[in-house]
């Protein structure tokens, strides 16, 4: 028998949940599906939110035969043998490839859609959960229109689950599940529509026929799968939402952040992240934030999961919750921007290293050693003539910068 997901798939637009943002009245998707005249798309976003079901309407509406590949598993070849087939789709207005997981093809691959493409023999659907303009060759993304497919919402989560109930219940007239478990099942589902029509399918298989499905049967088989895909897009949108609450310094949403990516289990993303914004996003305000963190983040990997995220949620509230500055980014990413961008010209000769024989010849003379000099300081230039007066380190208003400002502002006056 067909997997629950395929059996309750939408075949018409009144039929599909959620992506209002593209499929409600009005909205572009809709406007071109009920056109009949479909450009190349790309189709962006994470799993079974109703990319393929979309792709497969859009072929019904319009009449065109779809043909599916996904680029995981196929080849140019594979496509090719579409291609040598047109001539035998009596009967269809046309062609649709839906290509799924494009990104797993490389660039020569993708190249090889454009030939197919620009003269009209298909139309190409192509779906992706990395982003496009990341994973997806260039012609490819000036050919096609992208649309970006959102996590599903509860409610809409919770229409599929109740048509699939019903589906189920044409074969099964004594099945039920509770309310409280279609809630549950939705919570967990992560707006993936797939997941949660697998999860009441194997709760119903698990439970047995006959029998009511309640919250703490889905519990049961899905508590200890519930983890985030440390992959891909999302992975790395969690990792920009643990840094922002931090750098936020709202160490509450920093936390539930962390909560995310401990499910994920990718211990040294989190590390690495946290390393990041500790000089960063605290830098010169807290200088000791990032031997502290360095600390704790090789605690946390001594111990390993479930124990280190404790660890790690002492260093994300400690983060979060000290004075931030961002001076040190600032600084090396203006010297950097210099050195590609303009001419800096060379450094002063009595910088250079006169540690070997002959340096006095080459003139590399003149260097003042501040050691000798009162405060350990002596004026001399340090960067090159070109840019002698550039100022890359800007101090922040906060207790230790400050403190340094007014030392450096007292000796060099």
């Amino acid at each position: 028998m067909m997997p629950l997901a395929d059996r309750i798939r939408p075949y018409s637009i009144d039929e599909f949940y959620g992506q209002e943002h593209l499929m409600g009245k009005n909205k572009v998707l809709r406007r071109i599906m009920e056109s009949g005249n479909i450009p190349n798309m790309i189709f962006y976003g994470p799993p079974g939110v109703g990319k393929t079901t979309v792709a497969n309407i859009i072929a019904e509406k319009s009449q065109k035969k779809i043909y599916k590949l996904n680029a995981s598993n196929c080849s140019t070849k594979d496509i090719e043998k579409v291609v040598k087939e047109l001539n035998s789709f009596m009967g269809y207005k046309g062609v649709i490839l839906y290509l799924d997981e494009i990104q797993n093809f490389n660039k020569k691959q993708q190249q090889s859609l454009l030939e197919y493409i620009e003269d009209g023999r298909i139309t190409l659907i192509s779906s992706t959960t990395e982003n496009p303009y990341f994973s997806i060759y260039k012609a490819i993304l000036s050919r096609s229109i992208i649309f970006e497919f959102k996590p599903l919402q509860k409610e809409d989560i919770i229409n599929g689950l109740n048509r699939a109930v019903n589906l189920i219940k044409n074969e099964d007239e004594k099945f039920d599940v509770t309310e409280e478990a279609l809630n549950y099942i939705s919570e967990i589902s992560s707006g993936d529509m797939r997941k949660s029509l697998n999860i009441l399918e194997t709760s119903y298989n698990f439970k047995g026929r006959g029998n009511v499905v309640e919250p703490e049967d889905v519990e049961a088989l899905y508590q200890s799968n519930m983890r985030f895909d440390p992959s891909g897009d999302e992975h790395y949108n969690i990792l920009s939402f643990l840094q922002k609450s931090i750098r936020g310094s709202d160490e509450n949403a920093a936390i539930h952040a962390l909560a995310r990516l401990v499910k994920g289990g990718d211990l040294t993303s989190i590390c690495r992240r946290l390393l990041v914004i500790a000089a960063e996003d605290i830098g010169m305000a807290h200088p000791q934030a990032i031997s502290v963190v360095h600390s704790c983040t090789s605690a946390a990997k001594e111990v390993g999961f479930p124990e280190a995220r404790i660890i790690l949620a002492q260093a994300v509230i400690y983060l979060a919750t000290l004075p931030k500055s961002n001076s040190a980014y600032l600084a090396i990413d203006s010297a950097i921007n210099d050195l590609n961008t303009k001419d800096c010209g060379d450094i002063p000769v009595y910088l250079k290293d006169s540690h070997y024989g002959g340096a006095k010849k080459l003139g590399v003379k003149g260097y003042k050693y501040p050691h000798n000099y009162e405060n350990h300081y002596v004026k001399q230039q340090y960067l090159p003539d070109d840019i002698k007066d550039t100022r890359y380190y800007m101090s922040q208003n906060n207790k230790y910068e400050n403190a340094l400002k007014t030392y450096w502002d007292k000796v060099k006056k």
